[in-house]
């Protein structure tokens, strides 16, 4: 299924030079939606995943979905103060600034085999942060799953060495 045909782009959002790629339509079409879904359970099949984890938005899109169908558990990653249970907090650095994710103290216990899902790999920050987070709770890293990524961006690089999956790459803006 050529996926890419189904991804928006987006010129100069949400800032100027900026190509976003859209997936709306992608899940609005129910048969790419199932495809996305299942390939990614393809590739994680006959792997112990205790917990999918994912971050907001987009990738609660994707990770409760895939943690049905490999029989697991999900955890959010959110930002600061939407989670109404005391939390865990991690805070990452950004091009210009820093970022802060949270999860709930008791999202993952030690010892769990956790996967982690978002729908784009651009740099590679938000999805490091994640996996330092759930290791401090003392979670085994999987693999991390996207939908699409940005290739040129080289986020892969800060997520060595684990698993990488994803479905749709882009070499260029």
């Amino acid at each position: 299924m050529n996926l890419k045909k189904l991804i928006r782009n987006v010129p100069d959002f949400p800032k100027k030079g900026i190509v976003f790629r859209d997936i709306m339509p992608l899940i609005g079409n129910a048969q790419a939606l199932r495809y996305v879904v299942d390939a990614m359970f393809v590739h994680y099949f006959g792997k112990r995943v205790d917990k999918v984890v994912s971050a907001e938005a987009r990738g609660f899109i994707f990770g409760p979905a895939l943690a049905y169908h490999l029989g697991a558990g999900f955890a959010a990653v959110r930002k600061p103060g939407k989670l109404p249970y005391k939390s865990k907090q991690i805070t990452y650095a950004l091009e210009y600034g820093t970022d802060t994710l949270a999860m709930h103290e008791d999202a993952i216990k030690k010892g769990e085999h956790v996967l982690l899902v978002d729908d784009l790999l651009a740099t590679g920050g938000t999805m490091a942060a994640s996996a330092q987070l759930c290791a401090s709770m003392g979670a085994k890293i999987v693999g991390m799953c996207f939908v699409i990524e940005l290739s040129f961006l080289h986020g892969r690089e800060k997520l060595k060495p684990y698993d990488i999956f994803s479905l749709v790459h882009y070499d260029s803006e």
